[in-house]
């Protein structure tokens, strides 16, 4: 029986590309909360799980390898495969008492497979599809790709969320009330509160069960002394882990970058572009406090832990951002405890603040929630694992067999021809400014996205919008992310109905002008949340839709014998394109603050702007033949 050489791209792409998706954001996102969750200070995370990021920067040094051995297709299922084999090892590894070695050796293993992976399916689907069904996809294949990412940093982060709070001990509310009037009396000595053995299953004991607070305001520095109190008790008894920040060595004045390239750069900068002053803050006063305590009713099993978490209940639109979550009421110290077999009947500190805005009486309820953590990422992850194996069986199947799919064929060597691969990419014509675009065609975006999430946070006395964590997450998760597929569906359309070159100016416009929706927020501070919420998604559609353009210009350019080596090495190029940029966008930002920084980065899209219509393409590439 004779294999397909052709089958219904809907049977395929989007599961390719949702395959794509999933590894390298459970590598670069999921991994963090994993770590997290399982105890492990934010500098080695930081540390260590940078680094996973290293394969897909380097992955164009072995493309020509997947280029001149065996099929595509070949390279997909294997790839695949793997990825499922290491992320169920990883499942077993985090109940392990050296699950952080163990894990971060597996994942940069699935990571060295999923950038493989990549090579294999780009070149994979440039052999099974025409010029003109390549552009009429390249929307859609981008929008299974990120709806891998909404699926793995959000909803699969949510079941191991949910695992955690369903395996372990039962719930506990804790009323906490704001009192205009009366008298609460509070225990601030974590010394005098005893607890011991209570008869039973095993539960999480707390002192007050129903927390009272005056509202009064005092000093910054007497709350201030009652939370790092908190924080340096629930260190000290092993509540807490402390993170320790890395040592930076000091910069040297007489160093070559110092002398000849910083210095003088942030001398001009601050003369010509000076940052405004901080808006005024109204006087200094905080909000009166209140201290929670946390034991266990019984001590845990011999080496092992019990993590309690400490949060509000959220109610309502406040589940999606949309709404104010502390009403009035911020957890400043507190949010998770570990408790072992030394300190399970030691009082754990969670300290509340009142906002010195609140007035009048109002109600809160917080709950406990803790679990088998490690038991709830295994199965997470075990989850995951066999997803990918029925990926890999679904795409053995699936994928047609297209007959140009094979490896390049040649008299040289398997080395002479991987060098003789790499040398022939840059002999193509127009390669210098070919370079020059994908390096700079993001050139803004890369500085942008460091600094759109610390502007949305920052408070707006220091320029920037004030928002709460969640309502950033619904600013891009949401509105964000619906406003990028559908630029990307209708660029992809438009691409293929009209092709590249006739449409590419419009895609340059939508690119670029967008970008002026964060001058106008950094300039007028708006504090209407869906005014933001609007803006960040004008950005987005416009850059979903201008994006379209820069993936077919990979594609168009590395057409040719080997496609699929020339468009790895054209991603790493832009890969590069991003990580450098992001590199200095943080410092100038504090420089000359957000409102200067939003228009520099208006600015300097020019280059790349100017280079795409300089660019040779086709005026027949993807549109219908």
């Amino acid at each position: 029986m004779s294999e397909p050489k052709t089958r219904n791209a809907w049977l395929w792409v989007p599961s390719l590309y949702f395959s794509q998706g999933i590894p390298y954001v459970i590598v670069m996102t999921m991994s963090v909360v994993l770590y997290k969750r399982l105890g492990i200070s934010n500098t080695d995370i930081a540390l260590y799980t940078s680094w996973l990021y290293l394969p897909w920067v380097i992955k164009p040094l072995w493309s020509p390898l997947v280029d001149i051995t065996r099929t595509k297709r070949f390279w997909v299922v294997l790839m695949q495969f793997l990825v499922a084999f290491t992320l169920s090892l990883v499942a077993f590894s985090v109940k392990g008492s050296d699950f952080f070695r163990w894990s971060l050796f597996l994942f940069w293993i699935m990571a060295f497979a999923s950038a493989t992976h990549d090579i294999a399916a780009d070149g994979f689907y440039m052999l099974s599809m025409s010029k003109h069904e390549q552009a009429w996809w390249v929307g859609l294949r981008s929008t299974f790709y990120r709806t891998a990412m909404i699926v793995g940093s959000g909803l699969l982060v949510v079941l191991a969320g949910v695992l955690e709070s369903k395996n372990g001990l039962p719930p506990v509310e804790i009323p906490i009330s704001a009192l205009a009037t009366g008298s609460a009396m509070q225990n601030w000595n974590p010394d005098e509160i005893k607890f011991t053995a209570q008869p039973g299953e095993q539960r999480v004991l707390v002192q007050p069960p129903k927390l009272d607070i005056v509202i009064s305001a005092g000093t910054p520095a007497d709350a201030q002394a009652v939370i790092t109190k908190a924080k340096a008790w629930n260190v000290q008894n092993g509540f807490v882990t402390e993170d320790q920040p890395v040592a930076k060595p000091p910069a040297s004045a007489d160093s070559f970058w110092t002398k000849t390239i910083s210095s003088p750069l942030k001398n001009f900068l601050t003369a010509h572009f000076p940052k405004p002053p901080k808006k005024s803050a109204a006087p200094a006063s905080a909000g009166n406090l209140g201290v929670v305590y946390f034991a266990l009713s019984q001590p845990p099993a011999a080496g092992k832990e019990v993590a309690v978490n400490f949060l509000r209940q959220p109610h309502g639109l406040e589940y999606v951002g949309l709404a104010k979550s502390d009403k009035g009421f911020r957890l400043l110290a507190g949010e998770r405890f570990v408790f072992n077999a030394t300190n399970w009947n030691q009082p754990a500190m969670a300290v509340i603040q009142l906002d010195p805005k609140l007035k009048t009486d109002a109600t809160v309820v917080f709950q406990t929630s803790s679990g088998n953590i490690p038991l709830a990422w295994c199965i997470t992850l075990f989850t995951v694992a066999v997803l990918f194996l029925g990926f890999s069986c679904w795409h053995s199947i699936m994928l047609p067999h297209p007959p140009n799919d094979g490896p390049v064929v040649t008299n040289h060597s398997l080395l002479a021809e991987f060098f003789a691969t790499l040398g022939s990419f840059f002999q193509k014509p127009g390669i210098l400014m070919a370079l020059a675009f994908i390096l700079l065609y993001r050139f803004d975006e890369a500085q942008l996205s460091k600094v759109i999430s610390p502007f949305l946070l920052d408070s707006v006395a220091a320029g920037g919008l004030g928002l709460s964590t969640s309502q950033v997450g619904v600013a891009y998760g949401t509105f964000g992310i619906l406003a990028l597929t559908c630029g990307g569906l209708l660029g992809g359309f438009t691409a293929a109905r009209f092709g590249l070159k006739k449409v590419l100016p419009f895609m340059l416009a939508s690119m670029y002008l967008p970008k002026l929706a964060f001058v106008f927020l950094a300039f007028t501070q708006p504090d209407n949340f869906l005014v933001t919420c609007g803006a960040v998604a004008l950005e987005q559609f416009g850059y979903g839709f201008g994006f379209t353009a820069f993936m077919l210009y990979m594609l168009y350019f590395a057409d040719g014998p080997h496609k699929t080596a020339h468009y790895a090495i054209c991603t790493g190029f832009m890969a590069l394109g991003m990580m450098l940029p992001g590199m200095w966008s943080g410092w100038v930002a504090d420089i000359v603050g957000y409102k200067h920084f939003f228009v520099w980065v208006i600015c300097s899209a020019i280059p790349g702007f100017s280079l795409a219509l300089l660019l040779k393409i086709d005026p027949q590439f993807g549109k219908k033949g």
